[in-house]
């Protein structure tokens, strides 16, 4: 099972859900202490703006980040849940969360699993960045893409409600 949760909630769902495993995309700069339930080698914190699109004095998304998250995704041996966050639980973290979902069950269809993260939570709005890098070293062939872009901009929120994203359907 994979949670998605904003900062602010990181340690109340670690605790809920029992997680071992904790990936958090942020802002430099961005300050986080991670769970004391959380090995430190259990904890993946990726350093990027949610940003599509280079813009001057930000980080954004590139394939080393993808690549870690990717490694860090094939790691995890699932006996527990993986806990996602990003500030507002919104944009990398419903990206991140979709993308290892796909890389996980590659024979899962990119469309029924975007509709699943719709229904999983109402605010979600992936990052595109994101899902095109993974699209691509997936070999998606864009239907990553297509299948987020099918789903459109999640309803308008300061922060997104914790949900969980189901493996093993």
């Amino acid at each position: 099972m994979i949670w998605v949760c904003p900062l602010s909630k990181v340690d109340a769902t670690v605790a809920s859900t029992k997680a071992e495993r904790l990936l958090s995309l942020l802002a430099p700069g961005t300050a986080m202490t991670r769970p004391s339930t959380i090995a430190e080698a259990n904890h993946l914190y990726l350093s990027l703006h949610d940003i599509a699109e280079a813009q001057e004095g930000m980080t954004l998304p590139g394939e080393a980040h993808m690549r870690t998250l990717l490694d860090f995704a094939e790691a995890w041996n699932r006996s527990k849940p993986l806990v996602i966050n990003c500030y507002a639980g919104i944009s990398r973290s419903t990206a991140s969360a979709y993308i290892i979902a796909a890389a996980l069950e590659p024979s899962r269809d990119e469309g029924e699993l975007a509709w699943d993260l719709r229904l999983a939570s109402p605010s979600a709005t992936p990052n595109p960045r994101l899902i095109a890098l993974a699209d691509d070293m997936l070999g998606r062939q864009g239907r990553m893409v297509s299948a987020i872009q099918s789903i459109g901009r999640g309803a308008d929120a300061f922060e997104g409600v914790p949900f969980a994203l189901e493996l093993g359907r």
